[in-house]
């Protein structure tokens, strides 16, 4: 930063910053946009419990019948059919958890990317409403940079101090 004001010499520049953790708080649209987001949220929350609690029930239904095949061996209640009949169902209960487990695996990572995509697109035009009075505002008090607090990021730069190009001929 201290190159960069040296680099302007004569001139001023004034900075400033916003919070924008504290201006979408305080924005309507964006406290509806959360209230969006929050109740598609509930929406797939309600699905995934409904799924956690499907797989549990298999899971228990395959334990207890284990331990019931389990029980039947040892007391030598079964014949060598009747316990590969048993390993094949037993196999079949296994895998039917297993792969009831992976499909929630896959529907969280796909809601994760939803919830994401839905987000950005709900959010994009408030993230413009304050972008574009932010700048407004930065150039009716003649502020030459804004940055944000909240993400450490330059929200609005005068394009007078801006040096790409500069840098870009230096490196060729």
């Amino acid at each position: 930063m201290l190159a960069f004001v040296a680099a302007s010499a004569g001139s001023q520049v004034k900075i400033a910053f916003v919070d924008s953790e504290v201006i979408i708080a305080q924005l309507p649209e964006a406290q509806d946009v959360k209230k969006k987001l929050e109740d598609l949220q509930k929406l797939y929350i309600d699905t995934i419990t409904t799924k956690e609690n499907d797989i549990k029930t298999k899971a228990d239904a395959f334990k207890t019948k284990y331990e019931d095949a389990q029980k039947q061996i040892e007391a030598g209640k079964l014949n060598a059919d009747q316990i590969k009949a048993l390993e094949g169902e037993l196999g079949m209960m296994q895998e039917e958890v297993q792969a009831m487990d992976q499909e929630l695996s896959v529907y969280k990572q796909n809601i994760q990317k939803t919830l994401y995509d839905v987000q950005v697109e709900l959010f994009k035009p408030v993230k413009e409403k304050i972008t574009k009075s932010i700048e407004s505002l930065a150039k009716e008090l003649k502020y030459n940079i804004v940055l944000d607090k909240a993400s450490d990021a330059l929200i609005y730069g005068d394009k007078e101090i801006d040096i790409t190009f500069k840098v870009l001929d230096k490196l060729k």
